[in-house]
């Protein structure tokens, strides 16, 4: 069965691939020739996941997952959130992302935070969704 993952990561696509084997054909934005933005509009990872993959299945006819990340910092109230990727403005940058989230939490020792991905699953004719959280800290300074 033929499903794409609504991603350009190859990254992903090669770990997806791995996980499942020969059970499914898993196929990048690309390999269905989708240069397209997809829609990134909502205020939740579980709108922007599904309007990822539905977007996917009206344009190009084809089963899709798609997935949203965001950083949930506590001292911050959840933010970055969805928001995460583009936390610091355009154009989306992971240092300025970084830089601007320890100015956000100075010295405070309320470090806890996680990272939240949302899975969507369009696969025929029915929507699934899938949650996976993994918790640690945000340090005080860049390491590295």
């Amino acid at each position: 069965m033929k499903i794409c993952f609504a991603t350009n990561n190859p990254k992903k696509i090669e770990e997806v691939k791995a996980a499942l084997g020969d059970s499914f054909e898993i196929v990048s934005l690309k390999d269905i020739g989708c240069s397209d933005e997809l829609p990134e509009t909502g205020d939740t990872l579980e709108h922007n996941a599904f309007q990822k993959a539905r977007y996917v299945k009206e344009h190009f006819g084809l089963d899709c997952f798609a997935d949203d990340t965001g950083l949930e910092v506590d001292a911050l109230q959840g933010e970055p959130g969805v928001f995460s990727g583009r936390y610091a403005g355009e154009p989306r940058s992971d240092e300025r992302n970084i830089d601007l989230l320890l100015k956000n939490l100075g010295d405070t020792s309320l470090r806890t935070a996680r990272f939240k991905t949302v899975i969507a699953l369009l696969l025929e004719g029915d929507e699934y969704k899938f949650e996976g959280v993994a918790e640690g800290e945000i340090l005080t300074m860049r390491t590295g």
